[in-house]
C-alpha cells in the first residue's frame, strides 16, 4: 500500500487494514471510539466541522493524566448521532476520572442529564438571556419552575 493509498482510507478502514501495528491501531481506535471513524487520514484539517476538531484534540489527551488540567468543550455533541454522543459522554467521564475539570457548554439534553453540576443560563436567547437562572445537580434544574431547560430535560431524567 502507497503512502497516498493510506491517507485516502478512513479512520475505520486503516484501523481494520493496520491491527498488526499496536500503536497505530491504538490511536485509530481512539478516534473510532470517539466517533471520527469516517474521516480520511489526509483529511485537511480547516475542513473539519467545530466538534470534530473537538473531538480531535481530544483524541491526543485520552490515555494521559489529566490532574490540574481544564477542558472546555463548546457543543461537541454537534452532529452526533445519539449513540455517539453516548461514547462522547463515557470519554468526558473517563477524563474526569483521570483527574480533569470539564466544561461543557452544551444544548443536548442527554449530555445535561450526565453532568455533574449544570449552569442554566437564560431565560431565553440574546437579549432575552444572559443570567443565571438555576444551577445544580440535574435534578435541580429539572424541578426549577423558570427553567425552560429543566422543562425539557424533566422528561429525560
Amino acid at each position: 500500500m502507497s503512502l497516498p493509498e493510506l491517507m485516502a482510507m478512513t479512520v475505520d478502514q486503516a484501523l481494520s487494514r493496520l491491527q498488526r501495528l499496536k500503536k497505530v491501531a491504538a490511536k485509530l481506535q481512539i478516534l473510532h471510539t470517539l466517533g471520527l471513524g469516517y474521516l480520511t487520514l489526509g483529511e485537511a484539517t480547516p475542513a473539519l466541522s467545530g466538534g470534530e476538531a473537538q473531538r480531535l484534540k481530544l483524541a491526543s489527551e485520552i490515555g494521559r493524566r489529566q490532574d490540574d488540567v481544564l477542558f472546555v468543550f463548546d457543543e461537541p455533541t454537534i452532529g452526533l448521532h445519539p449513540l455517539d454522543v453516548e461514547v462522547l459522554i463515557g470519554v468526558l467521564q473517563d477524563l474526569v476520572e483521570n483527574g480533569a475539570t470539564v466544561v461543557v457548554i452544551e444544548h443536548d439534553l442527554d449530555m445535561i442529564a450526565n453532568a455533574d453540576w449544570v449552569i442554566d443560563m437564560g431565560p431565553g436567547g440574546g437579549e432575552e438571556g444572559g443570567r443565571i437562572v438555576c444551577a445544580g445537580v440535574p435534578e435541580d434544574v429539572a424541578a426549577c419552575p423558570e427553567s425552560v431547560t429543566g422543562r425539557y430535560l424533566a422528561e429525560e431524567l
